[in-house]
């Protein structure tokens, strides 16, 4: 969606909205992490973010990535910088196609800061002088297709000091095409708002968003204020000063003067702020929540569909996913990235019958060995493993191999019964409560247009002992209500569904639309996600080393233990399925194994036992040194 319309919509509402800066970093780390911040940044509900340029190209590929990963993957509407300093025309075309390929469709046409080793701007030969020429290329070549958006300069930039004259630079970007202004950063509202109007008087007619730079540091504070030689409120001086040395005092102190800073610009007229995060989310959540714009805070995040919509090319009507990759969303968007179309109404519809390969960049195990041994220490014995599955239910632990976000809060109904289960040595993998008709204004269980109805059967995917499967089997087999799966790393599968298609086991009902079905098992798809499965815990075992006890358990449970997957057709019971797994438990749990893949029978209390013997037991990017805002401009 083009950022003017998002601008436009906002306007209408009288709803501010806001987003934010990233840039490319420097190390592949650095990339991961970034990624993992920008996931988390979603929650704090953006209208789009924007992505930089470096001088040059440099980093070009790992921007273009980065569109791509935010809009495909995490489906953030992205805004791509693209800047004409030693660029090529080529090498503009690649970028634009680039973009165009991701779904991206807003660029920030900029002329660019010079190279670090010229001290003036300099064409390049067969490129663009200056940024308005920029525009009207990509208006020329590619239509209405992106919206582009130009830099603004409140008090002038690198190579011209005089803000005036620069207007009328920014007049010709916009006659040429441009369709919004970013500014360079500012903390003086009074010079902003003159500017603003001045811009108004020259015909500058285009939705103008201001550049807001959370302060971090006071040292980053004061180098950026001279970097970009934007004048400081002497009262701004006057708060800051006395708390210099002191990080978490600065930040407080930031909060309160850029927060002000921002409510005098919404109650000027302006509606949308833009936060140059410097890749960092405490001091930019910090003024967010300041001004209860965070969903939070009293603003909602809307939620179209129960999982994370993709804005990838061609993705954007996509309304049905299989539930099994509820917790790795950017595995499933990489691994269904070929497909021609994408379901929309209905499961198998238009879908390629193929999921990509396991090798593909984004679906194996994050992180180092490490990092990972780190993370989740070195197990023993199935307790082990049980008790980080245990901390991970209590929120105690972040992530785990096939989760990599925490558990999220519509676990809070069933926690009780999965944390039985871990203890049990019953490992749960993913899970949904049953919920019967909840408003799709609900704050935990809510999607979808207002006014509407939303369901869910109750669903559990867990790993098992292969002694305690029949026990399980047989007990699924009895109760007509249940559908399952259970499928081994050879490929063993065990099923009661009455066939292939799907069972659709998240609705909801809205005013004026069909029934929207977005979530199903089915058995393609599965078996699919039991390859990735499978795999991502051999990732994990190869954290350590071949003859370590970690690496044996760890192998031994990937090669011999069953993945299976359970749906509660009777979306009216709210606790339907942990009943099944009464009286089943590891015993023994704390010894390693003694047998080449298996758990002997003598280890496992299965329900008839039980009732015999009594019953059973319930990284950050480094602040940036160098400048990844608005460039100078011309």
């Amino acid at each position: 969606m083009h950022i003017s319309e998002k601008l436009a919509e906002a306007q209408k509402a009288g709803k501010p909205t806001f987003s934010f800066e990233f840039f490319p970093p420097k190390t592949a780390q650095g990339v991961q992490n970034l990624y993992d911040r920008m996931d988390r940044m979603h929650d704090l509900g953006p209208s789009f973010i924007d992505v930089t340029w470096g001088a040059g190209g440099r980093l070009s590929h790992l921007t273009s990535e980065m569109v791509k990963v935010a809009q495909s993957a995490y489906g953030l509407e992205t805004c791509m910088h693209l800047t004409c300093t030693d660029m090529e025309k080529s090498k503009i075309d690649g970028a634009l196609k680039e973009a165009y390929s991701a779904g991206c469709t807003n660029i920030l046409a900029l002329r660019g800061d010079p190279p670090r080793d010229n001290e003036k701007w300099e064409a390049t030969a067969g490129g663009f002088r200056y940024a308005k020429d920029l525009v009207k290329y990509i208006k020329d070549t590619y239509g209405n297709h992106f919206d582009i958006g130009v830099a603004g300069y409140p008090e002038g930039c690198d190579d011209q000091d005089d803000p005036d004259l620069l207007i009328d630079h920014l007049k010709e970007k916009v006659d040429a095409g441009g369709t919004f202004v970013v500014t360079q950063m500012f903390y003086d509202v009074d010079i902003f708002l003159d500017w603003v109007k001045k811009c108004r008087a020259k015909g500058i007619n285009v939705p103008i968003i201001p550049g807001i730079m959370p302060i971090h540091t006071h040292a980053a504070f004061m180098r950026r204020a001279n970097w970009t030689k934007c004048n400081i409120p002497p009262a701004w001086t006057k708060a800051l000063n006395p708390v210099k040395n002191d990080d978490a005092a600065v930040r407080e102190v930031g909060k309160g003067l850029v927060a002000e800073m921002c409510r005098k610009m919404l109650d000027n007229g302006i509606i949308h702020l833009h936060f140059y995060t410097m890749n960092l989310a405490q001091a930019t959540r910090m003024v967010l929540e300041e001004l209860s714009l965070t969903p939070a805070t009293g603003s909602p995040l809307e939620k179209p569909l129960p999982w994370r919509q993709s804005l990838g090319l061609n993705r954007r009507d996509e309304n049905v996913r299989p539930i099994f990759w509820r917790n790795r969303n950017r595995s499933y968007v990489a691994r269904t990235q070929d497909w021609d179309e994408f379901p929309n109404g209905r499961w198998g519809d238009s879908r390629s019958p193929a999921f990509g390969e396991l090798d593909t960049y984004g679906i194996g195990l994050k992180g180092t060995n490490e990092q990972n041994i780190k993370l989740w220490g070195e197990p023993t014995s199935v307790k082990d493993i049980a008790n980080l599955f245990v901390r991970y239910m209590q929120n105690k632990l972040e992530s785990l191999p096939w989760s990599e976000a925490p558990i999220s809060n519509e676990a809070d109904v069933i926690k009780h019964d999965l944390v039985s289960l871990n203890e049990r040595g019953l490992l749960t993998i993913n899970s949904q409560p049953a919920v019967n008709g909840a408003k799709s204004s609900h704050p935990v269980y809510g999607w979808g247009p207002r006014n509407g109805r939303v369901y869910q059967k109750a669903y559990l995917e867990v790993l098992v002992a292969p002694d305690l499967l029949p026990e399980l089997l047989d007990r699924l087999e009895r109760d007509p209500d249940f559908t399952y799966y259970a499928v081994n790393l050879s490929g063993d599968l065990k099923s009661n569904a009455p066939s292939d298609g799907p069972n659709a086991v998240t609705w909801g009902v809205f005013p004026g639309k069909e029934i929207v079905q977005p979530t199903i098992v089915e058995t393609v798809s599965f078996l699919a996600w039991k390859d990735e499965f499978f795999r991502l815990g051999q990732d994990w075992a190869r954290c350590y080393p071949a003859a370590s006890p970690s690496r044996q358990l760890i192998d031994d449970l990937m090669n011999n233990w069953y993945l299976v997957n359970i749906v509660h057709n009777d979306f009216r019971q709210s606790h339907g399925i942990f009943p099944l797994f009464e009286g089943l438990k590891i015993e023994n749990a704390s010894k390693a194994p003694t047998t080449n893949g298996t758990t002997h029978e003598s280890d496992v209390t299965s329900h008839e036992e039980a009732a015999t013997n009594g019953g059973a037991d319930g990284t950050s990017p480094a602040d940036a040194t160098t400048r990844t805002w608005l460039g100078a401009e011309s």
